[in-house]
This record gives structure tokens, sequence and C-alpha cells, in this order.
């Protein structure tokens, strides 16, 4: 599995559809909706955007985003291409495959008929071949480094309603034989808030062009997550891992919740990296501090809070396709 900050084909992203079991309620998905076609708009300006849209759904889309995107009309539950779009792979002769894990909405947590399948689907439209795989898993629960290391959490990769009858040797084994790395990093946890999908990783790791780690750190020592990040941060360094904290964890109200916006779901694209910012005092130092770890790239802020609501951010929502 190439790094993220590898060259790109293209990115995939999906449109939140207008059904009950999408995250986002009635009154939301409009504002969601603005989100999406924001961030689908940027990275358009640097590689292409293929946007999976529920049918009854075109109109909106083409009335957001025009033609800045490809549009492919398939059925969907919600909108979160990373946890179950394809995972796209580099095959030992240099093609092209992507791997199709199993999707149960982060353990059978609401509808997902159509996102149990779009993956495999939007690869083929892409003319990608498609490995099927028994395991249970979501794109947000790893962060690859492209040099053979795999990072993910304990709560979530292990959690009994992902792949209840996997032991943690089984898990790492589907791991290194599908997505071809050779050894698995195991942090505890990602973020305390994070029942959504049970602490995936992305919200809290994240790899630069060099190799190194960027890490969600934690300002407040009352926090619980705090604790997480201290706690990641050795279990990384242990592993050899060259180690980057952004030591601010910023929280933001939406819909009367507060909810945290970690700056390290962010996406690498061609030419830049788009962070998820809501409004923070710290915002404008996180990116510097971005910046300098993803050199030759712009850093583009984008809105963190909406998609926070529904327990990611940028990266959650977008997903790569290797060159």
């Amino acid at each position: 599995m190439p790094a993220e900050t590898e060259p790109h084909g293209r990115t995939l992203m999906a449109w939140p559809p207008d059904v009950p079991q999408c995250i986002f309620t009635p009154a939301q998905l409009e504002p969601a909706r603005a989100v999406y076609a924001e961030i689908a708009r940027a990275i358009s300006r640097y590689e292409p955007v293929t946007l999976v849209v529920r049918p009854d759904d075109l109109a909106s889309a083409t009335a957001h985003l025009g033609d800045a995107t490809d549009i492919v009309a398939l059925d969907i539950d919600d909108a979160w291409m990373r946890d179950d779009g394809p995972i796209v792979v580099r095959t030992p002769d240099g093609k092209l495959g992507a791997v199709h894990f199993r999707f149960n909405a982060w353990g059978d947590k609401q509808i997902h008929d159509a996102d149990a399948v779009v993956g495999a689907a939007v690869a083929r439209l892409l003319g990608l071949p498609v490995e099927e795989t028994p395991l249970v898993l979501e794109g947000g629960s790893i962060a690859v480094d492209g040099r053979g290391t795999l990072v993910t959490t304990e709560r979530c990769l292990l959690n009994p309603n992902r792949n209840p009858t996997c032991s943690r040797t089984d898990i790492e084994r589907a791991l290194q034989s599908f997505l071809g790395v050779d050894r698995i990093v195991w942090l505890a946890d990602a973020i305390a808030e994070d029942a959504g999908t049970d602490g995936h990783v992305d919200n809290v790791v994240a790899f630069t062009p060099s190799g190194a780690a960027l890490v969600q750190g934690c300002d407040n020592p009352a926090n619980q997550n705090a604790a997480i990040a201290a706690d990641n941060v050795s279990r990384l360094r242990a592993a050899g891992l060259d180690v980057i904290e952004v030591p601010v964890l910023p929280y933001a109200d939406f819909d009367g919740q507060s909810l945290p916006v970690p700056y390290v779901n962010l996406y690498p694209g061609n030419g830049f990296v788009a962070v998820p910012v809501s409004g923070h005092a710290f915002d404008d130092d996180a990116c510097r501090l971005i910046t300098a770890q993803y050199p030759d790239r712009e850093v583009i802020p984008v809105p963190g809070v909406v998609l926070a609501y529904g327990g990611g951010g940028v990266h959650c929502i977008t997903q790569q396709v290797p060159q």
C-alpha cells in the first residue's frame, strides 16, 4: 500500500445522501453538503476528484459543484469514502489493484447495505481488479507510511464488533497479506470521544513525506486525550518512528455539542495538504507546523467542525487512488 504522500491519480469522495441512515440530520444536511463541496472544489484544483452520488441526489451535487468533479451515480448510505471506499495498492509488478475489505458501518451502528458494496463498485468503474477480503476494516482505522509500517488502534481493530473471531495475530497476518506491510504498531486508543468509529487512528496519526509520524497531542492535562496522546507518542517512539506532535487539540461547538477537531485528520495530495480547522486560536500555528512537515505543498485550511460531528475530518471523506 503506497503512502498517501505519493503521487495521486485522483481522489474519491461521496456526496452526503438524503436518506435516514446518513449521520447528518435533515437540518444538518445542507451545511454538510456545503463543506463537502468546498473541499471537493479545493482538491479539484490539484487533482481529479471522482464523486460518488446517490442517483436521487444528482441534482444537488451538480448544483453545488457543476463540472468540478467526475460524478458517478451509485447507491450509498452515507458519505465517508475513506472507510467504505476501495484501498488501492500496487502489486509487485507495479500495477494497481483494489482491496475491498468488508464494511459493517463501524460495528453495525447504522444501515449499510449500499455502503458495504460501493467500494468494489467504484474500483471496477475505475478499471481496477478487486480483491475481496473477509476482514472487516475501515480505511480510517489504519495509517501506512509506505515503508512497511502500519499503525492502528486496539480499541478499533480488536473491538468485538468488527472481527470477533479473529485474534490480534490473525488481524496482523491479514493486514500483512492484503496491504503488503511488514509490521503493525498498535496504539491503545485515538480520540476518547470517538464512539462513532471506536477510535480511528486517522484522528491522531498521519505520516509525513519523510516517514515521520505527525501525532495529535492535547494541551489540557485534565482532558483524557492528554494521557492517550502521551501513550501514543511513547509507543510510536518505542517502535523507532520519528514523532512530531501537534500540541493543541481544539474543541468547537456544533448543534449543542462540544467536539474535538483534530488537526491530524488531514489529507495530503498532489501539491497540497488539506487541514481541518475550527476557528481556534491555534489554527494558524498548526498550519505552519504542518507546512514545515509537508514541504513543497500548499496547506489548505478547510472547515472541520461539521465533519467532526461525524467523528472525523477531511481525511475521513477522501480516499486516494495512487498514480
